[in-house]
């Protein structure tokens, strides 16, 4: 049995997407930074983990390529990592774009690079996570929506690159979704209601929205998808804000 291998396995999305690909009997590979939590989730989902350096992209790669022949070889890869920064751009220090950048875009980057490597002679599933605010502009995004957008960019370009292995390299990009990272605006009740009167549906994204998705993009059977930016944000991005009706 192939595997889906999923980075960033202990956060919000990974987990979620992690527990729900077990509950359809799949296998995955579970990689991430903290080795406590990794193994953790390994031990309640019975399945393997790494642990990875993501500030090195050779360790991306060493610990893909160290489970390929345990794991089966691999269907997929998901990259959940991402951190988020809400400042202006005159508050952001060059560090905190640096961060920005590497945790979001170098990752993304280290995931395609690791991808074109060990998914060449089987083809495969490539999955990555972008942004609604890469596509829309929202205020105090300046750092994200570069990095986001980046993703965007660099998806389309591999997607072309890879499409003669077979090799599809997809994005999903979600407005606000609950989850550990965004705490600090869905806790916030105000900025909460704020957050939501943006997304036309009335509410804020689930990992549960997102991860319906990530594993539709990971079946095989729907292999003629590659290139494509798949907005998963309640209408942020295309549709007018939602409005409270009167009453």
């Amino acid at each position: 049995m192939s595997t889906i291998a999923i980075l960033g396995a202990t956060g919000s999305i990974g987990s979620a997407l992690a527990r729900h690909l077990v509950a359809e009997a799949k296998q995955v590979l579970l990689l991430g930074r903290d080795h406590d939590r990794l193994a953790a989730l390994a031990a309640e989902l019975d399945q393997p983990f790494t642990e990875v350096n993501f500030s090195a992209s050779q360790s991306l790669e060493d610990a893909l390529l160290k489970n390929s022949e345990q794991c089966g070889g691999y269907q997929g890869i998901v990259n959940c990592i991402g951190s988020m920064l809400l400042k202006p751009a005159h508050s952001t220090s060059d560090e905190e774009f640096r961060e920005t950048i590497h945790a979001n875009l170098f990752t993304t980057f280290s995931t395609i690079r690791a991808g074109g490597k060990v998914l060449r002679r089987s083809g495969g599933s490539i999955v990555l996570f972008a942004s609604a605010a890469a596509e829309i502009g929202i205020p105090n995004h300046e750092a994200i929506a570069a990095a986001k957008g980046g993703v965007i960019s660099m998806a389309r370009s591999a997607a072309a690159t890879y499409a003669a292995q077979e090799i599809r390299v997809n994005v999903i990009s979600p407005g606000l979704v609950r989850t550990s990272l965004t705490k600090q605006i869905w806790s916030n009740p105000a900025a909460a209601a704020a957050s939501t009167e943006m997304h036309a549906l009335g509410r804020l994204g689930e990992s549960r929205d997102l991860v319906a998705v990530a594993v539709w993009l990971l079946d095989p059977s729907n292999s003629w998808i590659t290139g494509q930016v798949i907005g998963v944000d309640g209408g942020l991005s295309s549709l007018l804000p939602r409005r409270r009706q009167p009453t």
